[in-house]
């Protein structure tokens, strides 16, 4: 009777350089060389190995090599940096634009810099837990070191990098977990060491915030002064780009994609062909006040044709949702706060496009909207979307264009950016449109 299977992990010594594996198979003594540590082997990859080879003995499908035949797993185990490079490549027919790039700065600004030398074995819980340390500590630091900088205003300092939020170092270890799973499907790893739930920082409950009716007509008034005191050749658009946020409730995505063969300023309508699911292509109604705005708008602007960009920056290209927030929300949101101390109400708080959005379907809900009405108006599929924040359910459909105007007292702010257009032909506007 043949001895029954046995084997164990040969580890490398003296002038054997290679991991090996030694086993009884089949009445006989089997050594199979592995590969070299440099090449990403070592204990655990090889008992890996000797588990796999002993379970094809026991069923009895094992061979053992031919003598010219390559070392199983002989190719080099991948760094994370050139899996990530084979990932990528995979993925990247599958993802919109936007998603490459947020996944690109995930990797070349946090994952890449600390794991992309790294063999993909060696990525384990413990590394994955320093990487999340490593990244709080940073955090930590940065915010010291802008409290320092506001301290000291009257000096030059070099702009410093956003904090990571514990949520924005989550969405980096998520990224980490996707990728290393694809790894343990290719047999690298035997398990995920980013997935579960002690990997992730705490997250504080997100606060979705909205603004009065007032705060929005001291938001659109200060970006209206903005855009007039703005040098020659500015065509102003912070005021409608911002009105189109906050009374038409685009994304900012839809906002800067928006073209102006999609607006239609006669029937007072625009259309949203780019969208992030089927329901969000729709059509959205205008108020009297964006309508106005935007037709003004476009003649002043020198990108008015049916393929230009709605808002276009000064060479008709499509502007960056981070120079939308930075340089045209963060100084309107300032100098409104500033009129609103000045008069005793109450100041905004942070503001981001999406809390135009916010804003767009709390107001409509005031207005007496009914839900169906502001699901198809914001392009939500899922009803809770809609009502997950604002807990209004009014029985009324129609057209609440009118409504949202005298809400935000468009008649109060909607004049003061027009002495900038009244240089232009105002009669051209008929022919343009």
């Amino acid at each position: 009777m043949a001895r029954q299977a046995t084997g164990g992990v040969v580890p490398p010594k003296g002038q054997r350089r290679s991991w090996a594996i030694r086993f009884r198979a089949y009445g006989k003594r089997h050594t199979i060389t592995l590969g070299r540590p440099e090449d990403g082997w070592n204990r655990r990859r090889a008992e890996d190995e000797l588990a796999v080879v002993m379970a094809d003995v026991r069923r009895g499908v094992w061979r053992p090599p031919a003598p010219d035949a390559k070392p199983r797993h002989a190719e080099p185990e991948p760094t994370f940096g050139k899996f990530c490079e084979e990932w990528l490549e995979g993925v990247s027919p599958e993802w919109r634009e936007r998603t490459l790039v947020d996944c690109r700065w995930r990797l070349d600004r946090h994952l890449l810099p600390f794991f992309a030398e790294h063999r993909l074995s060696e990525i384990t819980v413990r590394e994955v837990d320093q990487y999340r340390h490593l990244k709080v500590r940073e955090s930590k630091s940065l915010q010291e070191a802008r409290r320092r900088q506001l301290a000291q205003p009257d000096d030059k300092h070099r702009p410093l990098p956003r904090p990571l939020s514990n949520g924005s170092i989550n969405k980096t270890i998520r990224l980490l977990a996707t990728i290393l799973e694809q790894a343990v499907e290719y047999g690298y790893l035997v398990r995920n060491p980013a997935k579960g739930r002690k990997r992730f920082l705490r997250e504080p409950k997100p606060v979705r915030t909205y603004l009065q009716p007032e705060q929005l007509a001291a938001l659109l008034r200060a970006a209206a002064e903005m855009d007039a005191a703005a040098s020659e050749g500015d065509s102003g658009r912070r005021q409608p780009l911002l009105a189109v946020l906050a009374l038409a409730g685009l994304r900012i995505s839809e906002a800067l994609g928006l073209r102006w063969r999609d607006v239609d300023l006669t029937s007072r309508k625009l259309r949203v062909v780019q969208a992030k699911t089927h329901a969000g292509i729709r059509h959205v109604h205008l108020t009297p006040t964006l309508q106005k705005l935007l037709a003004d708008y476009r003649v002043r602007t020198e990108h008015r044709g049916a393929d230009d960009l709605v808002f276009a920056t000064e060479r008709g290209r499509r502007d960056n949702p981070s120079n939308v927030r930075n340089r045209f929300l963060a100084p309107a949101v300032k100098h409104a706060n500033e009129k609103l101390r000045q008069t005793g109400r109450e100041e905004m708080g942070a503001v981001t496009p999406h809390s135009l959005r916010r804003t767009f379907i709390s107001l409509l809900l005031a207005a007496g909207a009914d839900v169906p009405y502001v699901m198809a108006q914001a392009g939500h599929a899922d009803p809770k979307m809609t009502l997950g924040v604002y807990a209004h359910v009014i029985a009324l459909k129609t057209d609440h264009g009118a409504a949202l105007d005298g809400l935000v007292n468009s008649s109060d702010w909607a004049q003061t950016g027009a002495e900038k257009s009244q240089k232009q032909d105002s009669e051209a506007l008929p022919h343009q449109l």
